[in-house]
Parts: C-alpha cells; sequence; structure tokens
C-alpha cells in the first residue's frame, strides 16, 4: 500500500495535476512592433506563470497551429503547472500569425526572450538560464529562434515537439511553409528558414520529442533535426514514441504522457 501511495504521489507531481496559479498578462510590445500585422486586431502578448520556489529558469513557450492559429491550451498554457513545479517560469507567447509575413513571428519571439531577461531579477531569473520551447509550427518557430537569434535574444536551450523543421516542399508541413513564406516562396528563403540546415556551434542544446506514426509533420523533421545537432556537436536528445500521431501537446491522453514527462523531467536536470 505504501508503495502504491508513493507511486500515486509520484505520478501526480510529474503530470502537473495542480493549476496553476493565474497568470500576469503583459502586452509583449510597450512601442510599436518592428514590422505591422495586416490583422491590426493581432497583438502579441505574453502570459507570465512564475513558480513559488524559483530554479533561476525559464522557459518562453511557442504553441503551434500550423502558423493559422494558435493552440494556446494544450501547447502553452496546460504546461505551466508542470514548468512550475521544476521551479521553471513558464513565459506562454501569443505570437503575431504571420500571413505570408515569415519576419512577425520571429520578431514576437526575439522579443518574448529580451522581455525575460529584462524583468530577470523581478522575476528570479538568471538570464543565462532562458531556454525556448515549440510544438508543431512552434517547434520551427523555436528551433529558428535558436539557430537564428544573436545576443540577448539568444536562447540556452530548446525543447521541440513534434517540429516542423524544414521548409523544402518535398517534406515540410505544408500549411506551415504556405502561411508562414507563401505558397511561391523562393528557394533561398525556403533554405533561410530550413532550421536543419542553420545548426551551428553556437546552437543551444536541445530536446526533441515526436512520435513515429505523425503522418501531419513527418518525423523525418525532428529526426534530421537532431543529426545535425549531433554532427556541430550541439548536446541533443531525441525521444520517438511508438505511437501518438500529432499534436498531442500535454494532452494526459496521449499513451505516453507520463514517459514523456520523465524524460522532460530528466533532461532538465541533467545540466
Amino acid at each position: 500500500m505504501r508503495k502504491l501511495l508513493l507511486l500515486l504521489a509520484l505520478l501526480l507531481a510529474v503530470t502537473g495535476i495542480q493549476a496553476a496559479q493565474r497568470p500576469t498578462v503583459l502586452n509583449l510590445w510597450t512601442g510599436r512592433a518592428p514590422h505591422q500585422s495586416q490583422d491590426r486586431q493581432d497583438t502579441a502578448k505574453v502570459y507570465v506563470y512564475l513558480p513559488d520556489k524559483p530554479s533561476g529558469r525559464a522557459v518562453v513557450i511557442c504553441p503551434g497551429g500550423g502558423y493559422e492559429h494558435l493552440a494556446i491550451g494544450h501547447e502553452g498554457k496546460d504546461w505551466a503547472s508542470f514548468f512550475n513545479q521544476q521551479g521553471v517560469a513558464a513565459i506562454v507567447l501569443k505570437y503575431r500569425l504571420p500571413h505570408g509575413d515569415y519576419r512577425l513571428p520571429t520578431e514576437d519571439a526575439e522579443e518574448a526572450i529580451r522581455l525575460v531577461r529584462r524583468h530577470a531579477n523581478r522575476w528570479n531569473i538568471q538570464p543565462d538560464q532562458v531556454g525556448i520551447m515549440g510544438s508543431s509550427a512552434g517547434g520551427h518557430l523555436a528551433s529558428t529562434i535558436a539557430t537564428h537569434a544573436t545576443k540577448d535574444a539568444a536562447p540556452n536551450f530548446q525543447i521541440l515537439f513534434y517540429p516542423v523543421i524544414t521548409m523544402d516542399p518535398s517534406f515540410t508541413h505544408k500549411g506551415s511553409h504556405d502561411n508562414l513564406l507563401g505558397s511561391d516562396a523562393k528557394k533561398k528563403l525556403e533554405k533561410e528558414y530550413s532550421s536543419d540546415q542553420q545548426v551551428t556551434r553556437a546552437t543551444p542544446r536541445a530536446f526533441i520529442a515526436l512520435s513515429d506514426d505523425d503522418h501531419v509533420v513527418l518525423p523525418a523533421n525532428g529526426v534530421n533535426y537532431y543529426l545535425e545537432c549531433y554532427r556541430h556537436d550541439v548536446p541533443a536528445t531525441l525521444h520517438v514514441y511508438p505511437n501518438g500521431g500529432h499534436g498531442w501537446g500535454f494532452k494526459p491522453d496521449f499513451a505516453y504522457h507520463i514517459e514523456m514527462l520523465l524524460d522532460l523531467k530528466a533532461w532538465l536536470g541533467s545540466f
């Protein structure tokens, strides 16, 4: 009986069953963003969830949605309690949708990381412990920041779930490609936004997780990114779960939900 109770306590802790505290909601841009969206009602915000016992670490979370909408629940806010229980501040980013202007999500994600560092003292965060996370198209955005951003916008680690990585039309996610770059994007731009082709030795360490039976975003996206990290001596871990398809996020009905959280918890504790 005691072992059963201990096991149940562990499962509750890992799954983050306790509700996260109410977030602080901030407009991302205090002035005008560098580029304006064609949808003037689409403004960027961050939802800030701070842990009771901070470890000094923070993660900016980019939900997916094919660059057409944002799955801000199970790929965003629902993660807050898990990270807070690890002492990690969770900053969920509502980024602007591109409508073919690839600069908008990138600007928002970079500014979100800068904002976290500007508030580092107030939020009990170490400026060199700020990571970025994304799922699906949000994984593409996160990997874009991880491979392109510099100075105070550069993350220290990255977490990618079933990410769109390439913009190569032969195996990209077409919706993400067209919404971000446009259906007639030039090959040079497709290469620039193919994160597997942008990895360098300066790319931050990565946690990558996906399902073998993902028919929406082909597993080759995440696998190729891992291989490029390996080739460039970037510390990375790749978890391929036998099934689950695409878009499971923090959904408890994902068959490997507990295993995935344990894998991520172990990885966060490894550095």
